[in-house]
């Protein structure tokens, strides 16, 4: 009897999204102290949006029917790994961006690897790619809490002669780094990130062998052509639209809420150590996996428009916090919670919405249709004039308007659930692509 891979999938998936979980959070803060211009962090920060557009249209195909999945996966990783590691010692912004745009341009096809991957290995997917793709949450997690031990004012820790294990630990989480070196230190996030890489690129050469898949003839070889033929029905575009805003919202809580964590109090910021930003931003993918339990029951009680608004009203209860009651950290910490219902009602429900309303051969191309907002266009658009807001609009003498930059993506939220609610009206059965 064949063991099954289930275990091997599931860390492939948790290596897969440590990398860009180990990476993502701090950059916001990073890279301006660098000394790089808004425009040049757009630069940066849309390295990996314009990588899921042209995944869309070139990349996510050339390695889908040239390549072994898994002899794939190993290359991307091994190059993107040692691209990763070089951010690491890299200030000077040409060179930046040219070695987080070769990262990305590798990552994110992988994303689309790891699928096919798992797919092709499970008897029955429908039962374990939840469990399987659980992994890449959990992986997302565990990125956060190393640089609780990371990012430390080792100095002092020293200096304080700690006696004891129980000492040493009370020590480093008595002394985390602030200010500017906590900034300073999040050039170990892309250490860590690339040695994770590195190691899923070793552990590639143990994954299921997936051979690659021939194109066939027809529009299966200009896929992306049949994906935007799926905008003439309105209730598409419609949500085409929604996901475009909500992904929006979503990249600008990454751009701005570890900013707003390690701001200090009396600077209307949170005031939290830098080295305890990762970990509880990371509260919200814990609640991701509670919520992915219910999301079943939830659609089938409430329905796709109610699921989907529910998902994206999330987002306006949380910037509504964070714009009205920053004084209140404990209530900072618990509102990431929403993050989990932001993520399975609106993204993961519009997943499983292509997946069961469009007939089979046009799933594909409705996914990749719906990817380019949610890992492209969303983010290119956030990351795009969110360093600007945040550094120029909204700040003065400074410090932050958080109030006032809070209350885009709070209104934009309101308006995106609003259009859900007047225009979304998918018909009883599903239309042609």
């Amino acid at each position: 009897m064949q063991k099954s891979p289930r275990f091997k999938l599931f860390v492939m998936m948790a290596l897969e999204f440590f990398i860009w979980g180990a990476w993502l959070p701090l950059i916001f803060g990073y890279l301006p102290s660098l000394g790089f211009s808004p425009a040049q962090q757009a630069w940066i920060l849309n390295a990996f949006p314009l990588a899921a557009i042209v995944g869309m249209f070139f990349s996510n195909q050339f390695a889908d029917r040239n390549f072994a999945a898994e002899k794939f996966l190993a290359f991307s990783h091994f190059i993107g790994g040692v691209a990763m590691i070089g951010l690491a010692f890299t200030k000077a912004f040409w060179p930046f961006f040219g070695l987080m745009l070769v990262h990305c341009l590798l990552y994110v096809p992988t994303m689309s690897i790891v699928n096919s991957i798992a797919f092709a290995s499970m008897k029955d997917p429908q039962k374990e790619f939840g469990l399987v793709r659980m992994g890449g949450t959990i992986g997302w997690i565990l990125a956060a809490w190393p640089f609780v031990f990371i990012l430390v004012d080792y100095d002092k820790v020293h200096a304080s002669h700690p006696q004891g294990i129980a000492a040493w630990i009370g020590a480093i989480l008595a002394n985390p780094l602030t200010g500017d070196a906590a900034k300073a230190g999040a050039r170990s996030t892309y250490i860590v990130a690339g040695i994770a890489s590195l190691l899923l690129a070793a552990f590639s050469f143990v994954l299921p062998h997936t051979p690659p898949k021939r194109a066939g003839n027809g529009t299966e070889k200009l896929a992306w052509l049949e994906a935007f033929k799926l905008l003439k029905h309105p209730f598409v575009l419609v949500l085409w639209l929604v996901a475009l805003a909500d992904s929006f919202v979503q990249n600008a809580y990454f751009n701005w809420t570890g900013l707003f964590l390690g701001t200090a109090r009396d600077a209307g910021g949170v005031g939290i150590a830098g080295n305890w930003i990762m970990p509880v931003m990371s509260v919200g993918q814990i609640a991701e996996i509670l919520t992915m339990f219910v999301l079943g029951v939830t659609l089938k009680r409430l329905g796709w428009r109610a699921t989907m608004i529910v998902g994206v009203l999330g987002h306006a209860a949380r910037f509504a916090v964070y714009a009205y009651f920053p004084q209140h950290p404990l209530g900072i910490v618990a509102v990431q919670l929403v993050h989990g219902v932001c993520y399975a009602f609106f993204f993961a429900a519009v997943y499983i919405f292509v997946d069961a309303y469009f007939p089979k051969d046009a799933r594909a191309s409705a996914q990749g249709l719906f990817n380019v907002m949610i890992l492209g266009a969303g983010a290119l658009l956030a990351n795009s004039i969110c360093p600007y807001l945040s550094q120029q609009v909204f700040t003065c003498g400074g410090s932050v308007n958080f109030h006032g930059l809070f209350l885009v993506p709070m209104i934009c939220s309101l308006a995106a659930a609003a259009a859900l609610a007047l225009f979304f009206h998918p018909p009883k059965s599903a239309p042609a692509a």
